[in-house]
């Protein structure tokens, strides 16, 4: 394959662990990573956490060193948009008007911020997260508290959010849709676990409530305005209301879209040598026998590892069980399973709530379909390998901390 050439478009984890497991497999072709920020590839999961609360710098979130890329001969091409391809003629073409010919393709857009259409919505103060600049500058606006923060959105980059302007010193209020935070995820009993941990840490809830507008002054935010006739004070918003796959390179190029680009289990999509990984793959699980697009950073790293292993025609699928974490002041929690498996089952608890250690089981058919472990360490493992072997529970011992999590799994 010393005479190949592949292309990764995206310069996210998905599309730089694509390059570092094609080195790493023995590809001896040519490999251009076109990345659209100006940054060296990042992670993102330490921009709402450690990163935003300054525990950490730029460097430690990088994929891989800054050098990586020169030692291993990988074209990287930063700030760089691409703005077509041609999947007939198998060439990428960039905004700048350089055309790359490649032999295989890796779509590795990932997804961009959802945005409301807010009267107010462009003022000085309204941000949206999703990139190290968008959490380097809300940094510099909560570091030295005594802000008002309104957090529009209740989903989980919301609560981390919530609980890092909180930690600063801010007055934070959050809005939300449902009536419970988090609810739709987990449900409304571990929803409002997670409500009443933020209660106690000064924030405020205004739910079921939406933003009807926002308004300001001399260029500048100063209140929001909810459909409940509410009008909170507000020097800094945040619109945290989740994303949407970046599908419009794919979808001008015919692939197939739904929910994000559609793709096989071993990540190719409908259109031969073009492959997908990260936020914008909708991939095929064996487990499930469904679809499923995770905009969670396990499953951009698993499916760059992937997606190069099919690339070099390897068997490879992507079969890992789901995976995210999330921090909230002194709340460490880890979920592992199928949202989709979970939704409308009530959660079994191993543990207690009430004194802040846990986890939560979700059981259909005798089987866990997933687990969430709150300030609780080295119990994933244990808990997707509960969901991965299919192994009918006795929900005495699941709930039972006595028993090991390790003896309910067979020899």
């Amino acid at each position: 394959m010393t005479n190949e050439r592949i292309v990764i478009v995206g310069g996210g984890l998905a599309g730089a662990t694509a390059a570092k497991t094609l080195r790493a497999e023995g590809f001896g072709g040519d490999v251009t990573l076109v990345a659209a920020e100006h940054r060296t590839p990042y992670i993102r999961p330490p921009l709402s956490k450690e990163f935003l609360l300054g525990k950490a710098d730029a460097d430690s979130a990088l994929v891989v060193p800054v050098n990586w890329y020169g030692e291993n001969d990988v074209e990287l091409l930063l700030g760089s948009l691409t703005s077509s391809i041609d999947p007939a003629g198998h060439e990428v073409t960039l905004a700048n008007g350089r055309r790359l010919g490649y032999s295989k393709l890796l779509l590795a857009t990932g997804a961009r911020p959802r945005t409301i259409p807010l009267p107010g919505a462009d003022l000085d103060g309204v941000l949206t997260f999703r990139t190290l600049d968008d959490s380097l500058r809300l940094q510099s606006l909560l570091k030295d508290g005594g802000r008002r923060v309104v957090m529009i959105g209740s989903g989980w980059i919301g609560m981390e959010l919530a609980a890092a302007a909180r930690t600063y010193g801010n007055d934070v209020t959050l809005l939300g849709l449902e009536d419970v935070p988090l609810s739709a995820a987990i449900g409304p009993e571990l929803g409002t676990y997670f409500q009443r941990l933020h209660e106690g840490q000064g924030v405020i809830f205004r739910l079921p409530a939406s933003a009807a507008g926002i308004d300001g002054q001399d260029g500048k935010a100063t209140a929001v305005r909810t459909n409940t006739g509410e009008t909170l004070p507000a020097d800094v918003v945040i619109v945290a209301v989740g994303v949407v796959p970046d599908t419009a390179l794919a979808k001008a190029a015919g692939l197939e879209i739904r929910n994000g680009i559609l793709v096989d289990a071993g990540l190719r999509s409908s259109a031969p040598d073009v492959l997908a990984a990260g936020d914008v793959a909708n991939a095929l699980h064996p487990f499930t026998g469904e679809h499923h697009r995770s905009e969670h950073w396990a499953n951009a790293l698993n499916g760059g590892k992937v997606a190069a292993k099919s690339m070099m025609s390897q068997d490879a699928t992507l079969d890992a069980v789901p995976y995210f974490y999330t921090d909230q002041f002194n709340l460490s929690m880890e979920y592992s399973g199928f949202p989709s498996l979970a939704a409308g089952i009530p959660p079994v608890i191993r543990g207690s709530l009430e004194e802040g250690s846990f986890i939560a089981f979700w059981v259909r058919d005798a089987n866990v379909v997933a687990g969430m472990s709150v300030n609780q360490s080295r119990v994933q493992k244990a808990i997707k390998a509960l969901i991965s072997r299919r192994v009918p529970v006795d929900a005495a011992k699941l709930t039972d901390p006595g028993v090991p999590l390790d003896e309910l799994l067979p020899g």
